[in-house]
Parts: C-alpha cells; sequence; structure tokens
C-alpha cells in the first residue's frame, strides 16, 4: 500500500522512513480449465505423394479426451475425498465444463484398468512381508430393487513398529459377501504371520495341514481392551447409558492398559530390543493378568458380560501372547483399522457401490491411494504423474511408479 506523504499530526512533507509493518491474508484463485489444442501439419511429398503428418499427442485412454491431471483430480476426488461422482459433475456444470455421469464412470473405470498393473506390483510387496495386518468392512453394493452388503478387505504391512526398513503398504480386495474363501484366496501362497481379529474365516488359514505352511496367528489387544472398555466407561454411566460401572471391566483396562505403556516406549526399536523389553517387563503383566481373569472368571455367571470379555481373550491366549516370543507382532491391530477409518466415513457421502464391478474399481483405487498416503506422497500428484506416462512406459520397469520409488525418483528430479 502506498506510504502517507505527509505527517498526520502537523501537516509536513519532511517525512523519513522509520520502519513497515506487513499484514498477510489469505485468498484464493478459482480454478481455471484449459483446452489445450494440438496442431498437426500435414504434409504432401511432390516426388511420391505420400502424406507425411506428426503423431497424435499421447492420451491417457483410448479416445479419451481428459489429460492425466483431470483424471487424477477425479479419482481423487472419489477415492480420496469420497465425493460421488455426481456430486463433482454438478460441481463441473456451475464451472461452465459440462461433463455428463457417465462420462466420468468410464473415465473412472479405464484408469483402474491402466493402473491395475500398480496394484499388482503393491500386493506381491505387501504379502512378501513377514507380517500383514488384516481386517475388513461392510460396502453397501447396489441390487435389483435393493442394496446388499459386500465387504471391502485390506491387508497392510508396516514394519515401522519394529524397526523395518521396507516401506508400508496396504492392498484391498472388494467380495459379494463375507465368507471364509475370500481371505484363503487373498492369502493363498502366504505363511507368514497375521495380525487380525477372532474372525472365523481366518481359522483354516492356521490350520496345521494348510499349504505351503499354516499361517502364524496373532489377536488384537484393542478389540479385547474394548469389550471391558465399554462396560467399564464412566462416561457411559455419566449419560445413562449403563446402570453401572463394571469394576471387574475397569480393573481389567488399567492392567491391559499398563501393557500398552509398555508397547508405547518400544515402538520403533529393533525385533531384539523389543523381545528383551517385553520379557523383562511385559511378561510379569501378562501373567497376571491370566491369573486374574482365571480366579475371577471362575466366580462369574457365563451370561455375565464381564465374562463373556474374558472368555474371548482366554480361549484365545496363545496368540494373544504370541508377541511376548515375537519382536515382530504389534499388540494391535489398529494398522488395518486406520486404512479402513476412510471408507467407514466415506459411506455416508456415497451410500453405495453402483456393482460388483464397481467395487472391484474401488479395491484397486484405495490401495494406490492409501499406499501413496503410507509413504508421505499426495496422491494426486502421483496419479496425474503416473496417467501421463505409464501407457509408453517399459513394463519391466513399473516398479519405479510405485509411490515409495517415485518420491525417491520425483525428489532427485527436484533436486
Amino acid at each position: 500500500m502506498p506510504g502517507p506523504t505527509a505527517c498526520a499530526c502537523c501537516g509536513s512533507t519532511r517525512l523519513s522512513k522509520l520502519g513497515e509493518d506487513v499484514t498477510e491474508t489469505l485468498e484464493v484463485v478459482p480454478r481455471q480449465w484449459k483446452v489445450v489444442q494440438y496442431v498437426r501439419e500435414k504434409f504432401t511429398c511432390r516426388a511420391c505423394e505420400g502424406i507425411s503428418q506428426a503423431p497424435a499427442p499421447f492420451h491417457v485412454l483410448p479416445r479419451g479426451f481428459a489429460g492425466p491431471s483431470l483424471l487424477a483430480m477425479i479419482l481423487f476426488e472419489k477415492y480420496g475425498q469420497h465425493q460421488p461422482l455426481n456430486r463433482q459433475a454438478e460441481r463441473y456444470a456451475r464451472e461452465g465444463v459440462d461433463l455428463s455421469l457417465s462420462t466420468l464412470a468410464d473415465q473412472v473405470g479405464g484408469c483402474a484398468m491402466v493402473l491395475r498393473p500398480l496394484y499388482e506390483l503393491i500386493r506381491a510387496h505387501v504379502f512378501a512381508g513377514d507380517r500383514v495386518h488384516g481386517d475388513d468392512t461392510p460396502v453397501p453394493v447396489l441390487a435389483k430393487g435393493k442394496t446388499v452388503t459386500g465387504r471391502l478387505w485390506t491387508y497392510v504391512r508396516d514394519d515401522r513398529p519394529f524397526g523395518g526398513h521396507d516401506p508400508p503398504a496396504a492392498v484391498f480386495f472388494y467380495s459379494r459377501d463375507r465368507a471364509g474363501n475370500h481371505p484363503e484366496g487373498h492369502l493363498t501362497g502366504y505363511a507368514g504371520i497375521l495380525q487380525a481379529d477372532a474372525y472365523g474365516g481366518f481359522n483354516r488359514l492356521y490350520a496345521g495341514d494348510r499349504s505351503p505352511a499354516p499361517i502364524t496367528e496373532a489377536a488384537c489387544w484393542a478389540h479385547a481392551r474394548r469389550k471391558f472398555f465399554v462396560l467399564a466407561d464412566v462416561a457411559a454411566k455419566a449419560h445413562g447409558k449403563l446402570p453401572v460401572v463394571a469394576p471387574l471391566a475397569l480393573e481389567a483396562v488399567k492392567k491391559i492398559d499398563a501393557i500398552f505403556d509398555i508397547e508405547r516406549e518400544i515402538n520403533g526399536r529393533s525385533v531384539e530390543e523389543r523381545l528383551v523389553v517385553r520379557r523383562s517387563c511385559s511378561v510379569p503383566l501378562v501373567a497376571r493378568l491370566a491369573d486374574w481373569m482365571r480366579s475371577e472368571r471362575a466366580r462369574l455367571s457365563r451370561h455375565a458380560e464381564a465374562a463373556k470379555a474374558m472368555d474371548y481373550m482366554l480361549k484365545r491366549w496363545a496368540a494373544f501372547t504370541r508377541f511376548l516370543d515375537d519382536g515382530r507382532i504389534c499388540l494391535t491391530n489398529n494398522a488395518a483399522e486406520r486404512e479402513l477409518r476412510g471408507i467407514a466415513l466415506g459411506r455416508k457421502a456415497w451410500l453405495f457401490a453402483g456393482s460388483d464391478r464397481g467395487g472391484e474399481r474401488a479395491a484397486i483405487m484405495y490401495t494406490l491411494i492409501q499406499t501413496a498416503r503410507l509413504n508421505r506422497v499426495d496422491p494426486q500428484a502421483w496419479l496425474a504423474d503416473v496417467l501421463s506416462c505409464i501407457n509408453d512406459y517399459n513394463i519391466q520397469n513399473l516398479g519405479d511408479f510405485v509411490p515409495w520409488n517415485w518420491r525417491t525418483r520425483s525428489d532427485k528430479l527436484a533436486a
């Protein structure tokens, strides 16, 4: 802003600059759309009458008109920000760009097929780990005259809690129901550690006669603690939701929290360091918890809610205590639950998947976007760059585009 030309007190024009104050205001520049035209001149040969012309520009999809940045924005808005295509189409129309819902759906389906090789690379990386977290969440799917409940499954590889250097990743699968054959198919050939809840469909994976080898079961202490916490929730009692606070449940929560406190201190340390601390600090606490639960359980009716919570742990005690002998195992399955949290929130926005094919596309895109987020990569920028050149890229070098390699490559180019 222009400075004063005269003194506000006496009117003198003999002014000398003393300093300056800066006031900042945050503003926004409206999004701009543009149509890029490529003019390709034709030439005819006077000698042979042949016609020469530069090749047509690259398009992500055959006969497509949308550029990679626009496609990346549509994909990220739909699967990363949970904005359905009909809402996107309405917003684009208000900005003067008419994109029909069917056109957007075709673009999304085409991009999912183009990006599927990257999905397969991430899937292979996840199941190459020694330990994966597994979980699932319901997804309404549109059917004739109704909606049915499908499932989205996720398996997460994250070695950072035990000092691993391999990049984290998450892979998603879609199924029409929750039958146990689905996780069996997902984990075909895998023989590592599975951190999961007590879903019965996983049981056949732990069987001793499974080929190539049984999967090692690691139970989730967060699930077990939650059953006690509901009974011991003082806030719920204050609002009249519970008649009394169960003293046994409150005591169980305190004992479990003491084990969690130790885990927080060793998070990120090596496997060996975690084992040393667990054997010296956690083993006595777990032993006392087991003795206390067995003693108190003998006094309770089998219909008591606290008894049911204790039985949940005692019947699976080997799986709950396996972390004491293996430093790679975490105390909880929160890594998988975090990846499903966005889907649970997004369901309120998009209501249902349009079809089974839509569920499969969602699994591909959630895999790509959530893996990018796990590796601190901007999903939209990454998708735009990948879509701009994946069709012309050597398939043998496609690993350059997985998020953890792409971040390193882009950092080198920026430098």
